[in-house]
Parts: structure tokens; sequence; C-alpha cells
């Protein structure tokens, strides 16, 4: 199914050392809860992920304020807890593999799985 690829490959990315939302964020986080709300039976979990900066146990905290951050944003726009979990990678599962600025950048973000059972 299309739609749910797009849904996959859509991530919402963060600043350096951040957790906080930006309005692309948002945009992006509100087309994945109206696509969920058009599939009530749908289950998502919210990946948080680092780049390859820091510690590993500053990174798995890190990456699990990033997913709860976009879990809380896709619960306070009606999508129910039990369709949403959350896990944190840290920096075990980069997307990039470079190591600089342009790899970093893709690595801080938060992707979203999708089950449409």
């Amino acid at each position: 199914m299309q739609r749910a690829q797009t849904f996959e490959n859509d991530d919402i990315h963060f600043a350096y050392n951040g957790y906080t939302l930006t309005e692309e964020a948002r945009r992006v986080l509100q087309q994945k809860a109206d696509f969920l709300k058009r599939y009530p039976k749908a289950k998502v979990t919210v990946e948080g992920h680092c780049d390859e900066r820091g510690t590993t146990e500053y990174n798995l905290a890190l990456g699990e304020r990033r997913a709860t951050t976009a879990y809380q944003y896709l619960k306070q726009s009606g999508i129910p807890v039990g369709n949403l979990t959350m896990i944190s990678y840290g920096k075990e599962r980069p997307l990039a593999s470079g190591h600089d600025e342009a790899s970093w950048t893709k690595n801080r973000r938060a992707h979203f799985a999708l089950n449409l059972q």
C-alpha cells in the first residue's frame, strides 16, 4: 500500500541534543494522525533515534525523549494509546553511516513503524 510506505518513509527530525518539535515535524505528525484516524486498527511504533555523538546511555535517553514527544503529539491528536508504542534505539540504528553533519542530521529523528494488521 503506497500510503503506508509514505507513512513509514516520512520521519521527523530534531536539532542537535534536542527533542522539541519543529513546525515541519508538527505538520508531518498531523498528517500521520489524520492517516491513523482513517485506519483505526493500525498500530504504530514510534522509534527515537540519535546521531553517533554521545554515550550509549545518553543517546538512549535522548531517543526516548524524542519518541515520547512524537507519541504525545499523536495521543493528543486523538490516536488511542492502545494503538501506539514507543522505543528508543539511541545511536544503534543509524539511517546514514557517515561521520559528518549531513549524516548526523539524518540520524536525529523519530521513525514510525506501521502495522495495518
